[in-house]
């Protein structure tokens, strides 16, 4: 067992602005040596060679072109508790060991060998960097771990950090950052005589330094939160070894660990010349191109325009007794204007909300009752909030215009940027924005090109079972829709035409991608009066993949859907009773087993049948065979292929639980060769048994005939797609196939794709 482990550690220099890195280490059951040298290594950590060759075979994680991966292992110290000179085992590890951990103990560092996962991205045509790929990873090792794909588990730092990166990663998605500049004082240097030069240095100046930040309520809250379940362990490392024992506080490290991140994101995203071109000479541009610190008169110029904007941002309502709302109204018709309608709320029973149109226009007598809850000078707070609202969205300063303040009226246009760009700014500095419900995910209409389809089988009726066999067609078209709705040509070349993204079709408001609108009217228009036919298989590709960019919406038929229903009923699976002519008795499990790949081929889908080794999937194997065999259908052979060292055991097991079945060894140099003769061997066949070795050998001869079934036992025999032996497996022609296999296949995904290449090409 390999617990894996791992934090973020910031740099030790005397920089303004540090960097850090997160560091990934293994601990292990397996004990190193002690070495005089090193006496405080830690010795259940996977050592630098060890991690190294852990990481790329176990994990799969590979080094950056024209490096080796032990370049990027670097040993750090980590703070741990520890008894009688040697660090306990982490909790995961003592659970593993069926230990206690010790009662007493004492806090020591640790040297031990860590990874620093990073990866090279391309910022332009020209030139790559190296990035922290710590998020990737986490969310990697994690899948890892959960699903039992390698015999490795989390410590419960690692787990941490997987935790709050999945966190991290929606506060980016929200753009919940903006550019920042941040000053530090900076004593002068220079050495002079005059004395308005010794007053001149005597002053501190300013260093201004560029980056990003994060401008968020909900990050600011749930910061506090994951400090607070931060473990010790993570706040624990260091890259360089420390004179005394301490630990870094959790909630600067989760920060420091959130810009870093942030600024290495934002920093290194590629961006387009045009866009480079809008920005030139704007602090967005420098902040994206962070350099040295500005120490010019300029600088603090741009400083203290950039601090002046940002206070904006910070003024919020937290410590008022109501909250100032903003609803978006949209309007009945096109033509008229939108309303950006200001409101109150009290923050004790947020339930009493009421338009500032309506406020004014109540009685003093009732102002006061309401003032009771909105708190004492309530309208001069109410008028300084707006003021601070608008200076994050200038366009409110025309509601207040007056001394009763009751709203804006937008243009379409003004509303559609209200939506995109500053509601989140609005939302993130305290205010309360309420948006139309169209424009949320759940209200969202959405514009699709939509394939009306309906399935048929050739040479039988729609209700046969063989679904997904190649002979199962689909008819399909093409159609425009909204929300599921069809829509003509005209109707959408108008929402095409339209001049703004939110547009009113057939009484509702929606939003619209234009260029999209385009692309998917010319794929209609091209594809029209096609009227074309797949397999149900290539279907279900199709619509899941989409084509040419277009995402693709589905409206079945009846029968059409009765086939995909069929899929995902797992009360069709019936559990069967045993048959009649097998010696022997299926366990539950086993029965669960043979109902599932009955249930499988009756759709025309192949199973991989991977229950443990001795769980008796061979018996399985013999059940089915003898199952169909009692339809008295007339019946192709199955061709089983298995290991040269198992064959023979496949041939007593027949004879032991079905000795009524009909069997053929093909194996030895006596084996027939010939295509007439073998044909005319295997005619009264039910079972032929081979081996892997000789399917190579034999390839022209076995593809010669249609099998009923082609089994393979070991099915991580066929692992490798490029190998001789798999590709001459796939060539074999059979209206069914399974494979056998109770040895996990190694932690790669080709390993696994290659198994169901076979099964459902």
């Amino acid at each position: 067992m390999h617990i894996l482990h791992g934090t973020w550690i910031p740099e030790q220099t005397a920089s303004f602005v540090q960097a850090g890195a997160f560091y990934l280490w293994v601990e292990t059951l397996e004990r190193q040596r002690v070495r005089k040298t090193v006496p405080l290594l830690h010795l259940n950590h996977l050592p630098k060679e060890k991690l190294a060759a852990f990481l790329t075979e176990t994990l799969g994680i590979q080094a950056v072109p024209n490096q080796k991966l032990e370049s990027e292992i670097a040993s750090c110290y980590f703070l741990l508790p520890s008894v009688d000179q040697q660090p306990c085992p982490s909790p995961e590890m003592t659970l593993y060991l069926e230990q206690e951990l010790p009662e007493t103990g004492n806090w020591q560092f640790w040297q031990i060998d860590c990874y620093r996962p990073i990866a090279w991205i391309k910022t332009s045509s020209y030139s790559q960097v190296k990035v922290t790929n710590i998020v990737k990873l986490l969310n990697e090792l994690h899948f890892i771990a959960l699903h039992n794909l390698a015999e490795i588990q989390l410590g419960t730092d690692l787990l941490f950090w997987y935790h709050y990166t999945q966190f991290f990663k929606h506060v980016i998605l929200q753009d919940g950052y903006i550019p920042a500049l941040k000053a530090r004082s900076a004593e002068g240097t220079s050495r002079t005589t005059t004395k308005s030069a010794k007053r001149k240095s005597a002053t501190p100046e300013l260093e201004i330094y560029q980056g990003w930040e994060i401008v968020s309520a909900t990050y600011e809250a749930e910061l506090d939160q994951y400090a607070a379940w931060m473990p010790d362990v993570c706040t624990a490392g260091f890259a360089t070894l420390p004179d005394r024992p301490q630990r870094y506080d959790s909630a600067t490290l989760l920060r420091h660990f959130s810009e870093v991140l942030l600024t290495e994101i934002v920093t290194h995203t590629p961006t387009s010349a045009a866009f480079e071109k809008q920005i030139l000479d704007t602090i967005v541009w420098n902040c994206l191109h962070p350099g040295h610190p500005w120490k010019t008169a300029e600088g603090l110029k741009h400083y203290q325009q950039w601090k002046t904007w940002r206070d904006r941002i910070d003024r919020s309502q937290t410590q008022l007794p109501f909250n100032l709302c903003f609803q978006l109204r949209s309007p009945d018709k096109p033509e008229n204007a939108w309303t950006l309608e200001f409101q109150i709320s009290s923050r004790q029973d947020p339930s009493v909300r009421i338009p500032l149109l309506d406020y004014w226009r109540l009685r003093p007598t009732q102002q006061q009752a309401l003032n009771q809850q909105f708190g004492d000078r309530f309208e001069q707070h109410l008028l300084m909030q707006l003021g601070y609202a608008a200076r994050i969205y200038p366009q409110l300063w025309t509601g207040l215009e007056t001394d009763q303040p009751t709203g804006i009226f937008l243009t379409v246009d003004e509303a559609s940027n209200f939506l995109k760009e500053s509601a989140w700014i609005l939302e993130d500095a305290g205010y309360k924005v309420i948006v139309p419900s169209w424009w949320t995910p759940q209200g969202w209409r959405r514009a699709r090109v939509r394939m009306k389809a309906g399935g048929r089988k050739i040479g039988g009726d729609k209700k046969s079972k063989q679904y997904f066999s190649f002979e199962t067609l689909v008819d399909y078209r093409y159609e425009l829709s909204i929300d599921g709705e069809p829509v003509s040509e005209q109707e959408w070349q108008q929402l095409v035409n339209a001049k703004t993204s939110i547009v009113q079709f057939r009484g509702e408001w929606m939003q619209l991608d234009q260029s999209k609108m385009q692309q998917m009217l010319d794929f209609w228009k091209k594809h029209k009066h096609e009227h074309p036919e797949l397999s149900l298989l290539d279907f279900i590709k199709l619509a899941a993949e989409g084509v040419d960019g277009i995402e693709l919406e589905v409206d079945q038929d009846e029968t059409l859907a009765e086939m995909l229903n069929q899929l995902q009923d797992s009360s069709r699976i019936e559990i069967p009773t045993d048959p009649q002519p097998l010696n022997g008795t299926l366990r539950v499990y086993q029965k669960r087993g043979l109902g599932w790949l009955q249930y499988l081929e009756s759709l025309g889908l192949n199973g991989c049948l991977a229950d443990d080794m001795g769980m008796g999937k061979s018996f399985q194997v013999i059940a089915r065979l003898v199952q169909e065999r009692e339809q008295n259908q007339p019946l192709l052979p199955t061709l089983l292929i298995a290991p040269t060292s198992v064959i023979g055991n496949w041939e007593k097991e027949i004879q032991k639980f079905a000795p009524q079945l009909r069997s053929l060894l093909h194996h030895g140099n006596d084996r027939i060769k010939e295509s007439e003769t073998f044909k005319q061997a295997i005619a009264n066949c039910d079972v032929v048994i081979t081996s892997y070795t000789l399917i190579r050998k034999d390839a022209a001869l076995l593809s010669e005939m249609t099998w009923q079934r082609i089994v393979i036992d070991e099915a991580q025999n066929i692992k490798n797609p490029k190998a001789a032996q798999t590709k001459a497996i796939l060539k074999l022609p059979a209206q069914h196939r399974l494979a056998l296999t109770g040895t996990p296949v190694e932690n790669r995904l080709l390993d696994l794709w290659s198994i169901f290449n076979f099964l459902n090409p």
